[in-house]
């Protein structure tokens, strides 16, 4: 089964990453954007088939998602497996830098999170494989093709994954409200893999119990938490500043 990616920017880093199979581009008739003839000019180039279509076709292909005149007909997104992802930051020369998301259903959030994860340079994220949002077409148009880039496992037990993190010598660390310790406190210069909740509950119960370590991000207005996609960003940013190394991400980073 084929999936969708929609938008420009998701599109355009689809053809430059190059890990899909991609089947088809198809572009709105009479759209004259410079991204848009950007895309065809790369993916003609890579051989790949490009069709103009009406509009309302694309509408209709895709009505909950804005996909600014441009939809790619793509092989499923693939995911890395656990053991993989372990080998992987472990054999790399610096502290590995996870991220595990505990049952966030909204795409929106997942595809913003994943949009920061790559910004910061993130080894990978791990997501279980129920009751959780996966790389839809909403989320990778939310991540803005950064999906593409980082390294995504799914897996079956998240308190089991937590236990086999920590026998790899990651230290789990878990974003509750309830925490003593502000995250400001926390030592997040080794290896981690920070774990948040879903956007109504927070993390479940054994899976804060599971973690090494429990902070809060300090709350001084009336609404008792943020959004998940900007507590991650906040605690991502935290990681690099901690490190060091916020000068050598900015430098590459654009927003927008």
């Amino acid at each position: 089964m084929e999936d969708k990616i929609v938008g420009r920017n998701s599109v355009l880093e689809l053809l430059r990453r190059g890990n899909r199979e991609i089947e088809r581009i198809l572009i709105a008739q009479g759209n004259k954007h410079p991204r848009l003839r950007q895309i065809r000019a790369i993916a003609e180039k890579n051989g790949f088939r490009c069709d103009f279509t009406p509009r309302r076709e694309l509408d209709s292909m895709e009505p909950d998602v804005p996909h600014q005149g441009v939809i790619a007909l793509v092989s499923p997104a693939s995911y890395i497996d656990l053991p993989s992802l372990i080998t992987k930051v472990q054999s790399s020369n610096r502290s590995p830098l996870l991220v595990m998301l505990d049952q966030v259903q909204d795409p929106r959030n997942l595809g913003a999170i994943i949009r920061t994860a790559d910004a910061v340079n993130v080894d990978g994220l791990i997501l279980p494989k129920d009751r959780a949002a996966g790389i839809t077409t909403a989320a990778h148009k939310a991540s803005a093709g950064s999906s593409e880039y980082v390294p995504i496992a799914q897996v079956t037990n998240l308190a089991r994954t937590i236990e086999i993190l920590k026998a790899a010598g990651i230290w789990v660390i878990g974003a509750d409200q309830g925490a003593p310790l502000s995250y400001t406190q926390a030592d997040l210069t080794g290896q981690i893999c920070l774990v948040l909740g879903n956007e109504a509950e927070g993390l479940r119960r054994l899976v804060k119990e599971k973690c090494d370590l429990l902070i809060h991000l300090p709350m001084f207005g009336h609404v008792p938490s943020l959004n998940v996609s900007v507590a991650a960003g906040i605690l991502l940013y935290e990681v690099l500043r901690q490190r060091g190394n916020t000068d050598l991400v900015s430098g590459r980073v654009k927003t927008g």
